[in-house]
């Protein structure tokens, strides 16, 4: 059956990891997407490198990019760029996060495509936007997305070093964004039969992603301070570690609603009389002892034995901390769909499922990620056949 994008035509020109993710869900919603390249390839080609040596697989490279067809393209020559430029003028959408300074040398901003083909929707990412005094900075998700927009900091404890991100949280964080403000334009063409330039970038991204903690400093001019496991002012909203080793996550965010199951759980119902735990503020003030009281009794039993607990209270929240080993065996990992299998030629591969379904248009993946410019003689052999001058 056609995905929500069927028919739907995409040319990306794009590195690394946002640009790539953001064109890679548009093709699992079924849109058509060539990939240009360069003669030497999408860097992120070289992630095998960068992961330990020359495997057989590329994980990262085939999550972002598996549908494609790719397309290589010298795009400092001018018969490339006369090839890209008939790409984008068929083309519903371009996406690219190229920097804008490299796109107007090559001949493709957006003035020029939009001029040409005033239906596209040109969505440009951008590290850090398109105005201002680093609008054409380099702007990897680890300094745009993580350090400058405050994540890191955030993340970090007071006089330790600050965490690291994992590889591509940021980019496929706003590649989401991405996706989300072309299908946006594609439903304003519709009204409108024009297209439009859409950007987003990763230092915003990286602002909403703390929305929380940014909003309450724009509008109280005051900090959230961050929490720590063993003083933690709201018990109920907190981490232990059970008897065999595995941590686990209470978010009881209600206090006077969560307090109570808790209580019953951990086998203490007279905790709710103690009237150092018996309210809120009695509990947000013996904090650290309480934490202490539970710790000792989660240590007492496994886990699996506190699971089958929580289940008998339904006003109990709670989740395990997973493992990736943890997360691939839980249950719920197959019943939301987080993996698809995708046909690789001969069977098919287990990977990451982007996160949405569409349940009337239902559609997967179609293939493994292509060679770098597998597709170059079909996809210039189907635009001379359209157009034969």
């Amino acid at each position: 059956m056609p995905g929500p994008l069927e028919g739907i035509r995409v040319v990306e020109l794009g590195m690394w990891v946002a640009g790539p993710a953001a064109a890679g869900i548009l093709c699992d919603w079924d849109a058509e997407v060539v990939k240009i390249e360069p003669p030497s390839g999408d860097p992120a080609r070289g992630f095998t490198k960068i992961l330990g040596g020359d495997l057989p697989t590329n994980p990262p490279f085939e999550l972002d990019n598996r549908g494609k067809r790719s397309v290589v393209l010298d795009l400092a020559s001018d018969e490339g760029r006369a090839a890209a430029l008939a790409l984008i003028d068929e083309a519903d959408v371009f996406v690219t996060n190229v920097r804008k300074a490299g796109l107007e040398r090559a001949g493709l901003g957006p003035d020029a495509l939009l001029a040409r083909n005033d239906r596209l929707v040109y969505a440009l990412m951008t590290g850090y936007g398109t105005e201002g005094p680093d609008a054409d900075a380099a702007g990897y998700d680890i300094a745009a997305w993580w350090a400058r927009s405050g994540i890191a900091w955030l993340l970090s404890r007071p006089g330790e070093d600050p965490p690291f991100q994992r590889g591509g949280m940021g980019d496929h964080s706003v590649a989401m964004t991405g996706a989300a403000m072309i299908n946006a334009a594609l439903v304003s063409r519709g009204r409108t039969g024009k297209g439009q330039l859409i950007t987003t970038s990763l230092f915003r991204q990286g602002a909403y992603t703390i929305g929380f903690d940014l909003n309450v400093y724009l509008m109280w001019g005051l900090q959230v301070q961050g929490g720590q496991r063993t003083k933690m002012g709201s018990p109920t909203v907190n981490n232990y570690v059970a008897g065999d080793g595995r941590r686990f996550w209470i978010v009881g965010l209600e206090g006077d609603r969560h307090w109570p199951p808790l209580a019953r759980v951990v086998g203490h119902p007279e905790w709710l009389d103690d009237e150092r735990f018996a309210t809120g503020r009695g509990r947000f003030e013996h904090a650290k002892e309480l934490i202490a009281e539970l710790d000792a009794v989660f240590a007492t039993k496994p886990l699996d034995e506190w699971a089958a607990r929580f289940a008998e209270e339904p006003d109990f929240f709670w989740a395990p901390v997973n493992s990736l080993e943890d997360l691939v065996a839980d249950p719920q990992f197959a019943a939301a769909g987080s993996a698809v299998e995708v046909p690789d030629g001969s069977t098919t591969t287990t990977m990451v499922a982007t996160p949405a379904d569409f349940h009337g248009t239902p559609n997967r993946p179609t293939s493994i990620a292509p060679e770098l410019g597998q597709h170059t003689d079909e996809v210039l052999a189907e635009l001379a056949e359209r157009d034969p001058r």
